[in-house]
């Protein structure tokens, strides 16, 4: 029986090389081409993405490091970032637009900043990368592993099936993979800081910043953090929301959806 929760019913798999990186994609729907950039898990799916498959053509890779993609010697959001340039050209994506939560949201804006060309329109979902005093990160050493799940969502009960009391061996061993790549993927602090806050400086993209009125990952603060930044964004907060927003919260696709498709 699997360790988790989603299924993949209806989606199509592929898979591809990129210098010598095998790289897993999956993809649901028909049109215009939109791609989303998963955060630091990968265990509970993408079944949100059914519900925009009637709109676009859903692309939904796993990272290196991350899901069913190879390993890489990754160790900055720039590694990433070039990486996709080279997927992109190898799956002949030229223009789409680009979805990115947590640490996706971090890299959808790197990548973005740096390819402003090929993306039409930008979601990012509570991002990670800024920061604020008034914000503070958790510290996962100092809390009881049997509450990090909570800490994700905003109703414990949903989140359950997808990370279980009892995970099994394969659970475990995928969380560990890419727990240990989100840290990887931040690189030395102050440069990866500071290469943002160029990227940001830069960034003329149309965009929507989704956040939930409760994520306790990367509480609502920070929302401004990035308003400040990108001045032309629209900011959009969902009432009751948690980190896992797409995901859990009917509302935050639908505002989203109806963002790139306005």
């Amino acid at each position: 029986m699997s360790d988790f929760a989603y299924s993949m019913a209806g989606f199509t798999r592929h898979e591809t090389q990129v210098n010598g990186i095998a790289h897993i994609w999956w993809e649901i729907g028909a049109g215009k081409p939109c791609v989303y950039f998963h955060g630091g898990g990968t265990y509970h799916g993408f079944d949100w993405a059914r519900d925009w498959a009637d709109k676009f053509r859903m692309i939904l890779p796993h990272h290196p490091n991350f899901g069913e993609s190879g390993d890489a010697d990754f160790n900055s959001m720039e590694d990433y970032a070039a990486h996709y340039r080279a997927f992109f050209a190898a799956i002949g994506l030229s223009h789409f637009d680009l979805v990115g939560a947590s640490m996706g949201g971090y890299l959808a804006a790197t990548y973005a900043a740096r390819n402003q060309a090929q993306i039409g329109k930008l979601v990012l979902v509570s991002p990670a990368g800024l920061m604020s005093q008034r914000a503070p990160f958790p510290d996962f050493a100092s809390i009881p592993s049997a509450q990090h799940p909570a800490l994700f969502a905003a109703d414990p009960a949903w989140i359950a099936p997808y990370w279980p009391a009892q995970p099994g061996s394969e659970w475990m061993a995928l969380r560990q993979r890419e727990a240990a790549a989100s840290m990887r993927a931040r690189g030395a602090p102050d440069v990866g800081y500071a290469a943002l806050l160029r990227d940001l400086e830069g960034l003329k993209v149309r965009t929507l910043l989704v956040w939930g009125e409760k994520d306790q990952i990367l509480p609502l603060p920070l929302l401004e953090e990035w308003e400040q930044r990108l001045a032309h964004a629209a900011g959009v907060v969902i009432p009751g929301g948690g980190h896992l927003l797409l995901d859990e919260f009917p509302a935050a696709r639908a505002a989203a959806l109806e963002f790139l498709t306005a």
